[in-house]
């Protein structure tokens, strides 16, 4: 009997209590799939495969070695299981071809595609590392790593994956990320009556801007769903629907030469180049949609609001009382899409500037917050089911989500295969259109997730290779 108690104790004590964000990105309402794709510029050489994942993966975090579990209160925990590296590597076999060298583009794409809407086996860690050997136009081979959202949001599961990886012009230094404490600092330094002017009336806004901003959450949410469109199928089910998968790379050092030259944000040209490159879509489908109304969710990461420290390395997201801790910490914004006509068109930079004015005004605002604790209000008082479903609502009513992760300024490699380039992107969103942005190495990489037969996706990647060109063009066009 005693034995008994003291196995139940130690039971007891390694269970860890799911993240409330957790449980309503993991219930039978709402259930999102991280998937990291790493480009290798040479053929995989599998051979360390179990040694990395037992040695560097598995002790990043205790949650890739534990299954969900529910008690009898319907709470769910994570508890540490024994993991067999087996069960969650991957290999393909894509059909063979008679007259190689082949490319295996579309073979890789049909791939992607079927592994968004697969699941994952719930009787072991939410994880797996799939492995392609075959050589496309873009790389020599890839390793994909699938997680589940509830082990982490984007910042950290790619943080915890560039952990694995080293610099490869020097692997005994760490890699850097771009800061962005500076713009924090600055404005910190302006203090004494100067900060008291200013800071009087952000308040009065503030208060104004988070009420409006709340209600408008609400009532997008509950009732105002966006027009059918182009980027919009309104489909029931969508998140089921088979998808495509594109990517396209813009060069960081294009956009901030325009971000220096009309004195914005990095996040103001992003944002407003692909506010362009969907209404330059959505025009070239049915022109009649150019003035839809359409909005968009920006997957906003709450950490920054409260520590502007830049990135922080995985071992310091763990320890307790972090900075920026591990776990699910993101906020939607919902912003509006500028309609489209013939001023804007000739001059696209409007759509820089519209962006600028947004992004100023939201940051004035505490409606994430607001909409937080009336997420985990709804949790207390009628259940996460009924918060998923909240959400799942503020992202069906919606048109586009958008996700940026900040990636590595060096160039990396794993276990000495160098990696040509890297992106990511979310399974289970519904809704027709999403897209992920991830920085590294001087590039900016866009991956692009469409519903399959409703939305086309290599052209409205050429819509958005289009608009930042034209918003380039604008901003250098001789006066």
């Amino acid at each position: 009997m005693e034995c008994n108690n003291v196995r139940e104790q130690e039971e007891e004590e390694i269970l860890e209590p799911m993240s409330p964000m957790g449980q309503f990105i993991k219930s039978s309402v709402l259930s999102f799939t991280i998937i990291g794709v790493l480009e290798s510029e040479i053929p995989i050489d599998d051979s360390n495969t179990m040694a990395l994942l037992q040695d560097l993966f598995l002790p990043i975090n205790p949650r890739f070695s534990s299954i969900l579990v529910e008690e009898k209160d319907g709470v769910k925990k994570w508890k540490r299981v024994k993991v067999n590296l087996k069960d969650h590597i991957v290999i393909p076999t894509f059909p063979k071809i008679e007259n190689p060298p082949y490319l295996y583009d579309q073979d890789f794409k049909n791939y992607l595609a079927e592994l968004n809407s697969s699941q994952l086996p719930q009787n072991q860690p939410l994880w797996e590392i799939h492995i392609i050997k075959y050589p496309t136009s873009d790389a020599a081979g890839y390793l994909i790593f699938k997680l589940h959202h509830s082990l982490g949001d984007g910042y950290s599961l790619v943080g915890a994956l560039l952990s694995c990886l080293r610099r490869v012009d020097d692997p005994s230094l760490p890699l850097t990320f771009p800061s962005i404490r500076s713009n924090v600092e600055k404005k910190k330094k302006n203090g004494g009556i100067l900060n008291f002017v200013t800071t009087v009336p952000k308040i009065v806004f503030g208060v104004f801007n988070t009420l409006c901003d709340f209600g408008w959450d609400v009532w997008k949410s509950n009732v105002w769903e966006d027009d059918i469109s182009p980027i919009r199928s309104g489909t029931e089910g969508v998140e089921f629907q088979p998808v495509d998968i594109t990517t396209v790379n813009i060069s960081l050092d294009r956009i901030k030469q325009i971000k220096t030259k009309l004195n914005v944000t990095v996040n103001d040209v992003i944002t407003g180049a692909i506010n362009l490159g969907c209404r330059l879509y959505m025009q070239q489908t049915s022109y009649e949609s150019r003035s839809a109304h359409t909005t968009g969710l920006v997957l906003l990461n709450t950490r920054f609001l409260s520590a502007p420290a830049g990135y922080k390395s995985v071992s310091e997201m763990v320890k307790p009382n972090s900075e920026m801790p591990w776990g699910n910490y993101f906020a939607f914004l919902n912003v509006s899409l500028p309609k489209l006509n013939d001023r804007n068109l000739s001059n696209p930079l409007e759509f820089v500037y519209t962006a600028q004015k947004m992004i100023n005004r939201k940051k004035n605002s505490a409606a994430i917050y607001v909409t937080g604790f009336m997420l985990e209000a709804m949790r207390r008082l009628v259940g996460p089911q009924v918060a998923s479903k909240y959400i799942h609502s503020t992202l069906k009513h919606a048109s586009i989500a958008v996700s940026h992760v900040i990636g590595p300024d060096d160039r990396m490699a794993l276990d000495n295969h160098p990696v040509k380039g890297l992106y990511f992107y979310v399974a289970g969103d519904p809704q027709s259109l999403v897209l992920t942005i991830i920085s590294y190495a001087g590039s900016l990489r866009i991956a692009i997730l469409v519903e399959r037969g409703f939305i086309d996706a290599e052209k409205f990647k050429s819509c958005i290779e289009n608009a930042f060109d034209m918003v380039h063009k604008a901003t250098f066009r001789s006066p």
